[in-house]
């Protein structure tokens, strides 16, 4: 573990006073308008589809969020904006004979950010309007512009546009010049710990998140952070202690699906079960409820439950229209259950209102798999462009390049891109198990092995994971372990890839039947850390 810091790695220069129209000098998004607005609401027909006919053509997708954005009208948010508004911008004197606001988006968003799970998106929307103009009114306001900078890390990540990470950055380093983290103003460093993390800046987010733990222990806040910067580092470890302490700090249903993701990644599928069933229970709003229906949705998944999956993402669509990640992962397990014409319309309305690059990926792998190599290629230059993007806004996706670059690219440029990310000591198990992946493609198994191997030891119940480290086993002639990883990988999940699933069949079924009398090499897998009993944390 790396000592802790005591001071903010960058610091700010707090006495450099704000400027007089604080909101100038922000940049602007993607888009045009300072206030996000609400991606379109889905069509009906994708919260529960039927079979689709092949011979009629796909529903049209909603409107992207850009081009909601663009469209938008800008009275009906200008008028929420100022009800809202309305409610915060009285004088200092008059806070305490003034009456409780009425709940509306800005108190429920602000309710949602204190108990630490997701406001909705009208919602978060309505927050970022009411921030942004008290901000432009009272601009010595720290612990409003932390809160306009947290939640313009929240609207970049769920509208995947990283231009709103810049004004994030702006707005969380104008809170720390009106008052410093050091007296006392920790929600900025805090802010400053999700935006690393949104980034992808790992390294950066745990000295954030560490400055923060070390000065206040007991700052709850700072948890989720900590807990997805030792992830991105690969310091399971440290990710665990930093799970049990946010759920002693902060019991709920936040904390259960922390615990339950937790499980998942060491493999006790069982307690990753019962707990996130429990945060559903414990759910009160229906976005919390809708992550915790996703996560019910990866974990048939992961098992190689396919109907289970498609639906449970349902669920969580019919509990938050504007899940997208749900319509993604719908979109995985219909492929899988031979539904390519449904699962390419969840994949589009999916990157209409969440333009993920892996959603990206996904999608082009599909139409690779079923021999539309022209769609498979628009599929990759977007993904490139996307890549591109984010890359200009600070946002490493050194991960995502290079397992593209290796299966549809460069191999040779995968391990360059990836050995520079382990070199940043971004040594997750999808970063271990890409660059050794990356090395078997360019040609270099025995370099592969220990990285392959370190994915597996880490997440062992990842079949992607098994049948990468399967398939380099198997080139080094290494036949029992390869027969053992190859077939593990299909029991596991025999559709976890739509291009690598085929694949890890043929490998496996090329190695033919043990010996006869069993190989010499199968010694017992290690044990496993005994798992507590389900539902227990």
């Amino acid at each position: 573990m790396d000592v802790m810091p005591q001071q903010p790695p960058e610091p700010v220069d707090s006495t450099k006073p704000p400027p007089d129209s604080p909101l100038d000098s922000l940049p602007e998004p993607a888009g045009t308008d300072p206030v996000p607005m609400d991606p379109a609401p889905l069509d009906p027909a994708l919260i529960d589809p039927a079979p689709l006919d092949p011979a009629s053509p796909a529903e049209l997708p909603p409107l992207s969020l850009r081009t909601t954005l663009r469209r938008a009208a800008m009275g009906v948010v200008a008028g929420a904006v100022l009800v809202t508004g309305a409610v915060v911008a009285v004088p200092e004197d008059e806070k305490k004979s003034a009456p409780p606001p009425a709940p509306g988006p800005v108190s429920r968003a602000l309710t949602a950010s204190d108990m630490g799970y997701p406001a909705s998106l009208s919602d978060l929307t309505a927050l970022i309007g009411d921030r942004q103009q008290w901000v432009g009114t009272h601009p010595a306001d720290a612990k409003s512009w932390a809160r306009l900078g947290t939640a313009f890390v929240e609207w970049g990540q769920r509208s995947a546009d990283e231009a709103y990470f810049g004004r994030a950055e702006e707005a969380l380093k104008r809170s720390l010049n009106v008052v410093p983290g050091e007296n006392g103003n920790t929600a900025a460093w805090v802010g400053l710990a999700t935006l690393a993390n949104a980034r992808r800046d790992f390294a950066l987010a745990k000295k954030w998140g560490e400055t923060v733990r070390v000065r206040q222990p007991k700052q709850w806040t700072v948890y989720p952070a900590l807990i997805d910067a030792y992830n991105g580092l690969g310091d399971y470890t440290a990710s665990r202690t930093a799970v049990e302490r946010f759920a002693a700090l902060r019991p709920g249903a936040a904390a259960i699906l922390r615990t339950a993701r937790m499980y998942r990644d060491r493999g006790w599928h069982e307690n990753a079960l019962a707990s996130v069933q429990e945060a559903a229970d414990r759910a009160t709003t229906p976005t919390q409820k809708a992550e915790c229906l996703h996560l019910l949705g990866e974990l048939a998944w992961e098992q190689g439950e396919p109907e289970e999956a498609v639906a449970q993402y349902s669920a969580a669509l019919r509990t938050d229209r504007d899940h997208y990640a749900s319509l993604a992962g719908r979109a995985a397990a219909l492929v899988a259950l031979g539904r390519t014409d449904e699962a390419e319309r969840d994949y589009k309305a999916a990157l209409a209102g969440l333009p993920r690059p892996e959603y990206l990926l996904e999608l082009g792998e599909l139409y690779d798999s079923l021999g539309r190599d022209e769609d498979a290629r628009s599929q990759y230059a977007q993904l490139r462009e996307a890549l591109a993007r984010g890359g200009n806004q600070g946002v490493d996706n050194a991960l995502l390049r290079g397992r593209f670059e290796a299966a549809h690219g460069d191999p040779a440029v995968a391990v360059n891109v990836l050995n520079a990310e382990w070199a940043r000591q971004h040594r997750s198990a999808a970063v271990a198990d890409a660059l050794g992946w990356a090395l078997h493609l360019s040609g270099d198994s025995s370099g592969a092995l220990p990285y392959a191997t370190r994915a597996v030891a880490a997440e062992g119940q990842i079949a992607s994971y098994a049948a990468h480290l399967g398939a380099i086993q198997q080139a080094l002639k290494d036949y029992g372990p390869a027969r053992r990883n190859l077939a593990e990988a299909l029991r596991i999940n025999p559709h976890f890839s739509p291009l690598e699933g085929p694949a890890a069949k043929e490998a496996l079924d090329s190695l033919g039947s043990p010996p006869a009398g069993g190989p010499q090499d199968m010694a017992p897998a290690k044990p496993q850390p005994a798992a507590p009993a389900p539902g227990r944390r």
